[in-house]
């Protein structure tokens, strides 16, 4: 199926790694320009020397912090100049930060930075690019919610999905679509240091239908569709990936 995706240009946060570094690749075999940033130089090299190994549209990489207090306007600014317009954007990057009942403060105040505050913001800087051009996919990365203790980072993830339902409800008019797309428990690096051993095998057995973790692929392979032409009629929503696992009873 064409997703009619050839010669668009999006932007993907965190793109080092896991989820992120999966839809840069989806995007570049589909014929997108993507500009790829995050804060590791070494692994964005090895992403476009792969992505240009494997035939896709070699991207735009960009190393910037996206927590540094400038972030989200270095990022719009290199992105405009390296790319020219924007159709799509991907807010992916964020961590799972795990905390006790009590704190500590410092956690919560830097993983909401990252997972709430800074994709609101690098949105807002490019709103007016997508408002101007009446076009535009955003695309939030959201997170399970249930999970082994209190979670900043589901906490966080959980305003991105009101805030984003309400920018979809505010951004139709101008032809903008906004989703989210909730993982499950997807075979990343950041997940992983949670399921030490066997524990992975047994809890998936246990509570996935499906039977296993997600691979970054099957994330992506819904990311592409959802940001693509051919979900002209979808915002608002939030697509769920995980295999089957609608709630964790830990």
């Amino acid at each position: 199926m064409d997703l009619y995706l050839k010669g668009k240009t999006a932007v993907v946060t965190g793109a080092s790694q896991g989820i992120g570094r999966a839809i840069v690749k989806a995007l570049a075999m589909e014929g997108v320009t993507v500009f790829a940033t995050a804060r590791n130089e070494r692994s964005l090299e090895d992403l476009k020397a792969e992505i240009a190994a494997t035939g896709g549209v070699e991207p735009v990489i960009f190393t910037q912090d996206l927590t540094a207090p400038e972030g989200p306007q270095k990022i719009t600014a290199a992105a405009l100049t390296g790319l020219g317009y924007i159709d799509i954007l991907v807010n992916n990057a964020g961590r799972s930060q795990p905390v006790g009942m009590t704190g500590p403060e410092e956690d919560w105040t830097a993983s909401m930075m990252l997972d709430f505050d800074r994709p609101r913001q690098l949105t807002q800087q490019l709103l007016p690019h997508f408002i101007e051009r009446r076009q535009g996919a955003i695309l939030n990365l959201a997170s399970t919610y249930e999970l082994r203790s209190i979670n900043v980072s589901a906490v966080a993830k959980s305003a991105i999905v009101a805030w984003s339902k309400q920018l979809a409800g505010q951004l139709g008019q101008y032809g903008i679509r906004v989703n989210c797309l909730q993982p499950g428990l997807i075979d990343t690096d950041n997940i992983r240091r949670f399921f030490p051993g066997d524990e992975r095998k047994a809890f998936a057995a246990r509570e996935i239908p499906l039977g296993d973790f997600g691979e970054p692929e099957d994330m992506a392979n819904m990311a592409v569709f959802l940001v693509s032409p051919r979900a002209r009629y979808i915002t608002g929503s939030v697509a769920v990936v995980d295999g089957g696992m609608r709630h964790h009873p830990f």
